[in-house]
């Protein structure tokens, strides 16, 4: 659905702008908490929130607290940009280069910026499962959709923090105000993770209240991704399946390189394919910072400029080997920033009109259906080898990035007799790389598909550090959190 930014721009201060008040109010509870631990435990009724945590408007602005993070956060546009950087497609400038041999000084400073944000929002999270089933004038209806809520995005930033630090602290509603925790296994993090979702699932409504917040089908999708991860294929394509079969979703149709802005562009409220998105509106401080990463000041597509931190050559096996025909290839275009070689952008993600670094209008597409459609694919054909299923939703979203309908046969199908079980992965690999560019999720694929190495090796000729595959545990966290050993919890090379 595509509006006016102004239009976006009040849905997003509607829903949204009050988090703000609720971060204010969430900082002098943890305040309280911290100061009157023995209060908590003889008199809850007074910590409890008796003026924050007893109405539905109040637990929702509690819940809308768990949100900032995402929104207009340069850390987590960090911590987009450093993964792509380790992607087969793109190369990252400067500090942000992928030379894959682990994080220089500067990232790592990056990447623990991205680790307290998470916190936060998890932090957040905490409270409200912890407060809310406390409140005197709500409903248990709404308890149980507001506490799914809160679980759905703790589970979801447990789950960014475990792909890339592995194991990590288990900050929850049982254990807030403890501030020396050990570090959990990277099993123990799943296990969390894959209860909150269960929970979630059982406790969102099938359509979430306004674009932005999860539904059951945003937890099916993100537990189907979590499975997926694990190994769980039963679990992954099971819940893929519950996602497709709901018909609740289609993929946006596609004539032209310019109808992604259907899909992406800053003005899009909402579309048929989004599942899970962070919303960004045209506000100073309420943007989209990464869009401000893949820009160049040359050309145009940023409003405030761009800084050209992530970009590509035409020469690159990855682009020479795309058939032309396809109309995401379309995304890229040559632009000529004074480096060695023909470079390339991409303009997936654009704001002309964007007033500041902050200020992009673009949501940021966490999951949309085409990952539905490509986890089925992957997990149905782990299971049973490629089959005609696993062929058809595959086929959906490739016949899509060639502008035909996605649910009609075209003659860009994929033929199921030429694909094998190694084959058939290996195809679903490459398009993750096509359909997903510039989504943050290219390096967690290549390593969770055990292709990083191969792929790497040959499209950018280096290879893998061991260090490289996890990212320090910050050493803020090592200075605040007194149960880990700065030697025996860090993990290897750093």
């Amino acid at each position: 659905m595509m509006k006016n930014n102004n239009n976006k721009s009040n849905y997003f201060a509607k829903h949204f702008l009050k988090s703000w008040n609720a971060i204010i109010a969430v900082f002098l509870l943890m305040i309280i908490l911290g100061s009157c631990e023995k209060a908590l435990v003889e008199e809850p009724k007074f910590l409890s929130g008796e003026t924050f945590y007893n109405t539905v408007e109040e637990v929702e602005g509690a819940v809308n607290a768990i949100y900032p993070p995402y929104n207009s956060s340069f850390s987590l546009a960090d911590y987009i940009s450093i993964s792509e950087s380790y992607s087969d497609y793109l190369v990252g400038r400067n500090t942000f280069f992928g030379d894959f041999q682990g994080l220089t000084t500067t990232n790592t400073s990056r990447t623990a910026g991205a680790w307290d944000q998470f916190y936060l929002s998890i932090r957040n999270a905490n409270l409200v499962i912890n407060l809310a089933p406390q409140g005197k004038n709500i409903s248990q209806a709404d308890i149980d959709k507001y506490v799914g809520e809160a679980k759905f995005m703790r589970a979801f930033a447990y789950f960014q923090l475990v792909k890339n630090w592995g194991g990590v602290p288990l900050r929850v509603e049982t254990n807030m105000l403890d501030v020396d925790l050990k570090r959990s296994t990277a099993q123990e993090t799943y296990d969390l993770i894959i209860a909150d979702l269960l929970d979630a699932e059982a406790k969102l409504p099938e359509t979430a209240a306004v674009a932005g917040r999860p539904s059951k089908y945003a937890a099916k999708t993100l537990l189907a991704d979590v499975y997926l991860q694990t190994g769980n294929y039963t679990g992954a394509r099971d819940k893929a399946g519950d996602v497709i079969s709901s018909n609740k979703y289609a993929l946006v149709p596609i004539k032209t390189v310019d109808d992604f802005q259907e899909i992406f562009g800053p003005d899009v409220v909402t579309t048929s394919e989004e599942i899970f998105y962070t919303k960004g509106t045209r506000q100073s401080g309420l943007g989209t910072p990464f869009v401000m990463h893949v820009n160049h000041s040359s050309n145009g597509f940023h409003g405030a400029g761009g800084w050209f931190i992530l970009y590509s050559w035409s020469t690159t096996p990855y682009y020479t080997g795309w058939d032309d025909n396809d109309k995401r290839k379309e995304l890229w275009y040559p632009l000529d920033m004074g480096l060695v070689g023909k470079t390339m952008m991409n303009k997936k993600f654009i704001d002309p009109l964007a007033p500041s670094s902050s200020g992009a209008g673009n949501d940021i597409p966490w999951y949309r259906y085409a990952d539905a459609l490509m986890i089925y694919a992957e997990a149905e054909a782990r299971i049973e080898g490629p089959t005609a299923q696993a062929m058809e939703a595959l086929n959906q979203v490739h016949r899509r990035g060639y502008g035909y309908d996605p649910k009609t046969p075209s003659p860009v199908d994929f033929k199921l007799a030429d694909y094998n079980a190694s084959s058939f992965l290996d195809l679903v690999v490459k398009e993750y790389g096509y359909e997903f560019q510039l989504e943050g999720k290219r390096w967690s694929e290549l390593k969770r598909t055990g292709k990083a190495q191969e792929i790497i090796l040959a499209m950018k000729e280096i290879t893998i550090a061991p260090k490289n595959y996890l990212w320090p545990i910050p050493i803020s966290e090592m200075n605040f959190n007194k149960a880990l050993d700065p030697v025996k919890d860090q993990n290897p090379g750093y």
